[in-house]
């Protein structure tokens, strides 16, 4: 039977992003060290890098955040950035979204275990459920969910009027806006743009895109496509 792999050292930057919530950031790496890969969580090649790849990484996210408002974390999966922006922002009020009932679990475990005050959705943000569930929320948080206009499409429709998608997005992301910016801007989103979190305190800044959105939802399709006309349309 192949041993669990430890838990990596935290790195000194570590205690500058997390500050008090340092002692549960440590067991959170420690949990998924122990039954992330078990669990399908993590690839057995992520525990050497739960540190710098994953938790400081979506922690300094926070940048981009402003105090007190309401974040979604879509397709939260093993809790990546929710949990971590949870523990360097505790004042943020966050939902993590996550559809897959396994995972859905591993977040109630760890939202638990680490006493946060985030709350665990099971759902997609597609779904009119989940839309009407959680819409007008201030900004929607993902990491490694899904292309970008395909990610903005299922953002808008939770977001509030002049809210934002913070997508995390590493060195795929020029090339996402070259490729998907202009159907983004014409369902409802600002021209999206790159910014750098963790700028001298981690040695490889996150890379993220930003979005505001600044048109009406529904109106267009991510793709350009506008919606039918109805009547009443048509004799306006």
């Amino acid at each position: 039977m192949a041993e669990t792999p430890s838990a990596p050292a935290p790195p000194e930057s570590a205690s500058t992003i997390f500050g008090d919530a340092m002692p549960a950031a440590v067991q959170f790496v420690e949990l998924l060290a122990a039954v992330g890969i078990e669990r399908g969580l993590i690839g057995p090649r992520e525990v050497d890098r739960l540190w710098d790849r994953h938790l400081l990484n979506s922690a300094v996210v926070g940048e981009r955040i402003p105090s007190g408002v309401r974040v979604i974390d879509i397709g939260s999966g093993a809790g990546l950035p929710g949990i971590p922006l949870c523990l360097a922002r505790p004042d943020l009020d966050v939902t993590l979204l996550e559809p897959m009932a396994r995972r859905v679990a591993w977040l109630e475990e760890i939202v638990d275990a680490l006493s946060l005050s985030a709350i665990v959705v099971r759902g997609r943000a597609e779904e009119p459920a989940i839309k009407q569930q959680l819409s007008g929320a201030d900004v929607v948080i993902a990491r490694a969910v899904a292309p970008l206009d395909r990610l903005w499409g299922w953002s808008a429709p939770l977001l509030r009027q002049g809210g934002r998608l913070v997508a995390l997005k590493g060195e795929s992301a020029e090339a996402e806006i070259a490729r998907d910016g202009g159907a983004v801007k014409r369902a409802g989103g600002s021209l999206p743009t790159v910014e750098r979190c963790g700028v001298g305190v981690l040695e490889t800044p996150a890379t993220i895109i930003e979005i505001e959105r600044v048109g009406a939802r529904g109106r267009e399709g991510v793709h350009g496509r506008p919606p039918r006309r109805t009547r009443k349309d048509q004799t306006q």
